[in-house]
Order: C-alpha cells, then sequence, then structure tokens
C-alpha cells in the first residue's frame, strides 16, 4: 500500500522509465531461460544408403532431388572428398563425377549438438550407424554425373522443425508476459493526454464547467493547473466584459432621464425628435441589459430533446399569428440549457418572420452534431454581410427603424449560446433564393 502512495507520485518520466526497464529485463530473463533450458537443435542425420538411393532416382521422404544442376566450385574438403569417394565407388562412377558440399561441421566422436540437455539424446542413433563417414550431418548437397546428367540432392526444408517450434512457443509466452507491461506503458502515456482532449471539449461546450483535478504525477498535475488558470483567465475576461457592457448601459439610464426632463420645455417638433431619440437609445440600454442578463444567468445542462422544443418555439410564433413550419422528424436529443437553446431558436425564427413573413425549421443529425436549419423565403443578404450579421449592433436593414430592422443584437446573443455549448451558427443564401440558418450543437 505505501509503496503504491509511493509511485503515484512518481514523476511521469520515472514511471515511463521504470516501465520500460522492468519490460526489458522480462525479455532478457525470457531469452536467457530460451538458451539454458531449451536444448539446442540438433542437425538430422542422412545415411549415405539413403543418399545412394535418391541418386538412383528412388523417391524419398526426407530427400529433394533436381537435375541439370551443376555442383558448386567450392573447394572440397578431407571430410567431404572421403564422402565423395564413398558415394562414387557405391554407385559404381568416378569419383571426380561426385561432389560433396556439407553445411555442418565434421563429426569428431559424437556431434556437440547430439546432447541436450539430458545427455545424449541421440547416442542410440549414432550407434547404430557402422561410423562417423558413413552419414552427413545437417544439411548437405551431393551432385553426380549420371546418364550424362547432373543429379542433385539435398535434405526436404522443414520450416517447423521442433526446435523452431519451441523458440516460437517461448517468443509466444515472452509476449504474453510482456504485453501487460506494454499495455500499462501504453495508457500511462495515453489517459493523460485524453483527460486534457476531454476537459477541452468540456470547456468549449460549457466555459464554466468544473475544474480539472489535480492528481497524478507532478507534471499531469502541473498541466492540470495550467489549464485550470486558463480557464478561471478566458471566465474573468468574458465576465469584465460582460460587467463593463453592463455598467456602460446601466449608466446611460440618468443622462437619458435628464435629458427627457430637460425637453420638457423645449419647441414641439424638437421636443418629439429628441424624444424619439431617447426611445430608441432607451430600447438600446434595454437590449443590452438584457443579453447581459442572458450572459450571466447560470446555466443548467440536461439532456433534451430539440425536437420538442423546436415545437414549442414554433407553436408560440404560430399561436402569434407567424408563418412558421416545423417538418416533421425523429427526435434528437443533446446536452444543453433549454432557456438558452430556447431563446437561440427564438431569435433565428423571428428574424426569418420579421424579414420574410415566414420561416420553415428542420432538425437532422449529421455524425455527431444535431443540425436545426432555419430557412425563410425572403430577399436574402449579401454576401459580405453574412458573417457581419453575427456582430453586435449589426443591422441588415440599413432604414435604421427600430419597427422593421430591430437592435442587432438578436443573432449575436444567438451565435453565443451555440458556441457555448460547443456548436456554432452560420449564414448561407439559398440557391432558390431566401436565407438559411444553420446552427450545429454536439449531440
Amino acid at each position: 500500500m505505501i509503496s503504491a502512495i509511493r509511485l503515484r507520485h512518481w514523476p511521469l518520466f520515472g514511471r515511463i522509465f521504470a516501465i520500460m526497464l522492468l519490460a526489458l529485463l522480462l525479455v532478457q530473463i525470457f531469452n536467457f531461460a530460451l538458451v539454458v533450458l531449451v536444448p539446442p537443435p540438433q542437425p538430422d542425420i542422412t545415411s549415405l544408403a539413403t543418399v545412394v538411393e535418391a541418386l538412383e532416382q528412388k523417391p524419398s521422404e526426407t530427400l529433394r532431388i533436381s537435375y541439370d544442376h551443376p555442383p558448386s566450385k567450392k573447394m572440397a574438403g578431407p571430410h567431404e572428398r572421403r564422402i565423395a569417394k564413398i558415394l562414387a565407388n557405391r554407385l559404381g562412377i568416378p569419383a571426380n563425377q561426385v561432389n560433396v558440399d556439407t553445411h555442418f561441421p565434421a563429426p569428431h566422436g559424437a556431434p556437440m549438438a547430439m546432447f541436450g540437455r539430458e545427455g545424449p539424446v541421440q547416442r542410440e542413433r549414432m550407434d547404430s550407424l557402422p561410423r562417423p563417414e558413413a552419414v552427413l550431418f545437417g544439411d548437405f548437397t551431393v551432385s553426380a554425373r549420371m546418364d550424362n546428367r547432373w543429379i542433385t540432392v539435398k535434405p526436404k526444408e522443414n520450416a517447423m522443425a521442433p526446435w523452431r517450434r519451441r523458440a516460437l512457443l517461448w517468443l509466444l509466452v515472452a509476449i504474453v508476459v510482456v504485453a501487460p507491461v506494454a499495455w500499462i506503458l501504453a495508457r500511462a502515456l495515453a489517459r493523460p493526454i485524453r483527460l486534457f482532449a476531454q476537459a477541452a471539449e468540456r470547456l468549449g461546450r460549457d466555459p464554466k464547467a468544473p475544474p480539472l483535478a489535480l492528481s497524478g504525477p507532478p507534471e499531469i498535475g502541473e498541466a492540470a493547473a495550467a489549464f485550470n488558470e486558463m480557464q478561471s483567465r478566458l471566465n474573468r475576461y468574458v465576465e469584465d466584459r460582460t460587467t463593463l457592457m453592463a455598467a456602460i448601459a446601466h449608466d446611460l439610464r440618468t443622462p437619458l432621464m435628464r435629458l427627457g426632463l430637460r425637453l420638457e420645455n423645449a419647441p414641439g417638433d424638437l421636443r418629439t425628435a429628441c424624444e424619439e431619440d431617447i426611445r430608441d437609445m432607451e430600447e438600446m440600454v434595454a437590449a443590452v441589459m438584457a443579453f447581459v442578463r442572458d450572459m450571466r444567468r447560470p446555466s443548467r445542462r440536461q439532456r433534451l430533446d430539440l425536437q420538442a422544443l423546436a415545437q414549442s418555439v414554433t407553436d408560440g410564433f404560430e399561436d402569434a399569428g407567424g408563418a412558421v413550419t416545423l417538418e416533421p422528424g425523429e427526435p434528437v436529443v443533446v446536452e444543453g440549457d433549454a432557456a438558452s437553446l430556447k431563446a437561440m431558436l427564438s431569435n433565428l425564427v423571428g428574424n426569418a418572420l420579421k424579414y420574410a413573413d415566414g420561416a420553415t425549421v428542420s432538425l437532422i443529425t449529421q455524425g455527431a452534431n444535431a443540425v436545426i436549419e432555419v430557412r425563410d423565403c425572403g430577399p436574402g443578404m449579401e454576401p459580405d454581410d453574412l458573417e457581419r450579421a453575427f456582430e453586435p449592433f449589426f443591422r441588415g436593414e440599413r432604414s435604421r427603424n427600430r419597427n422593421t430592422g430591430g437592435i442587432g443584437l438578436g443573432l449575436a446573443s444567438a451565435r453565443a449560446v451555440a458556441r457555448g455549448h460547443g456548436g456554432d451558427i452560420v449564414l448561407a443564401n439559398r440557391p432558390e433564393g431566401g436565407l438559411i440558418a444553420t446552427a450545429t450543437l454536439p449531440l
């Protein structure tokens, strides 16, 4: 228990280094065990009688016969020359028409490879042979010129010899033993990265999400603290801007009220014009205060059905006499704040009704996102204004008439809600005429 607690406080570098050393140690232990415990490979023993039968073109289970392959020009050793002479005598041909090329050293007494861990495992096989010169060990090539052509004999290749099967088995066992260590190392590397990716995604959806827990190795704790400090600074920056907007809007009420009082004694035409301007400014102040209030309102995230929410919004506009249509569709469930999302959708539908006298709303899913589309058949917008429409106080209707153009905070507020949920809103002109507002929200 104490060692586990101490290991938890190890630096990430130390943990990875220790795990890699442990894996290397395990591999070396298995390699040492393979050398010590597994007997070395034993060469195949082939009698010269079997070679002679193969050269006489008799079927053989252990030898492979080929034709018209002249022997190599390699200089034969003493043992190979003795074997060639024996084979030539048994075949009844001159010794210079037999070539022997061995790839295993000639035995001096009993060969080393004949002895395993328990002793001479092939002593009986050796005792049954007349003498070492009467056999060939391991891999060899024997060529003889018979009937005016070269006949070559080689042992058949055995891809899965017993010693290879044993080595493969040990390799599989080593992989099974080392695999958990490799899994622990990969998890130690990937887990902090995954946690930071999840935290960044959560921050994009909800800037006021709970901070990361300061646990784990010191490097992870330092990175988590830096991430939490960044989140706190971002929230303070947004809060300071919002507070400044609220303070300016609030303080403007007093001079506007004094201007209204001073206009009581002004000429009629001047007083009427000034009062209209004051009312416009008061509406702008009220809109800014409402925008700030919505930004500061604590959000309550929960799973909700966007289709049902859109139905509620469109029913409200229809009851007020608006020409709004909601296309039927399957339920689309997202995690979000119901009041904010309802205000976002109301702004989009309200804009469509204000400028085009009608709106069509549809909801679909695309990959990992829910897509809300609000279409109208109005005049559309200039391409340069499609992105500027989301700037605060920008009005697509240039008359500056509050009855036709509004204040210019609706789309800015709608995009702020969408981005606060990890999504976005974009505007585009429809080819058949009109405008389409597309809001995407993560599922």
